[in-house]
């Protein structure tokens, strides 16, 4: 069968990923690059905002997320972790595109975090895409929250999960322990600042994790323990610049 233009684009993309990793000045750039974008350095995460909204993400991150829900298609994104609420507006924006595309019907946000703060809660409820999220004030590993989420799941068909609360091990694995079982074969869990691992000490002196104690040593121990699951290099590969490093996780069973 004769390869179409845009099958050839796709993998001249391949191809071109697969190169970045043994490519010693883009690495390079890299890693410098995020040293000096660091919080207590540019602070670079806090410059965007999402439809109004301030959204604490890596542009690089947002891309990942915009492909891998275009990927799947989910009718429900779960998200731990809410802030100022910008990836929540993010989610629901492009949940509202896959409805406009007839892609899916009803689909819905879920944002779970320990602390809505009020202005927060008020920004969003008053946003144009409210209609297109539920908050859930809670610990996203309080059973009571989770089985608030499992009950929303039950209707639905596709569901992606984006984790980006406390980043201790163990608050991490428990996540992802409780909220895996809700994403269905080809679907994502993205867990995010995974980059703590490797990150400088001036960046977790004064937190509850660091460089042992932190989400990317929840996804290493997640994996092991469930077959079902495989860190996507690919995704990781393709942006270059991520807080997520070994965080792009695919059910594959």
């Amino acid at each position: 069968m004769t390869e179409t233009p845009l099958e050839k684009y796709r993998q001249e993309a391949d191809d071109r990923i697969k190169t970045y990793a043994d490519n010693e000045g883009l690495q390079s750039a890299k890693e410098e690059f995020f040293n000096q974008i660091g919080i207590g350095k540019a602070d670079y995460v806090y410059n965007f905002f999402w439809l109004g909204v301030p959204i604490i993400q890596i542009p690089q991150d947002l891309q990942a997320m915009q492909e891998m829900i275009w990927a799947v298609k989910p009718d429900l994104i779960i998200e731990a972790g809410v802030a100022w609420g910008g990836s929540i507006v993010f989610s629901a924006s492009m949940l509202a595109i896959l409805e406009a595309c007839n892609a899916i019907q009803d689909g819905l946000v879920v944002g779970v975090d320990i602390d809505i703060r009020a202005h927060n809660r008020e920004n969003l409820n008053q946003h144009p895409l409210s209609h297109k999220y539920q908050l859930i004030e809670g610990s996203s590993i309080d059973p009571e929250v989770v089985d608030q989420v499992k009950e929303i799941a039950k209707e639905k068909q596709r569901v992606m999960v984006f984790l980006d609360s406390n980043h201790t091990h163990d608050h991490v694995l428990a996540e992802l322990r409780h909220y895996a079982p809700m994403v269905p074969v080809g679907g994502y869990i993205m867990v995010g600042d995974t980059v703590i691992e490797s990150a400088p000490d001036t960046m977790t002196s004064e937190r509850p994790w660091n460089k042992t104690n932190n989400p990317k040593t929840a996804v290493w121990q997640f994996v092991k323990e469930n077959p079902n699951f495989v860190i996507d290099k690919e995704m990781e590969a393709k942006i270059v610049l991520t807080g997520s490093p070994d965080g792009f996780l695919k059910r594959i069973l």
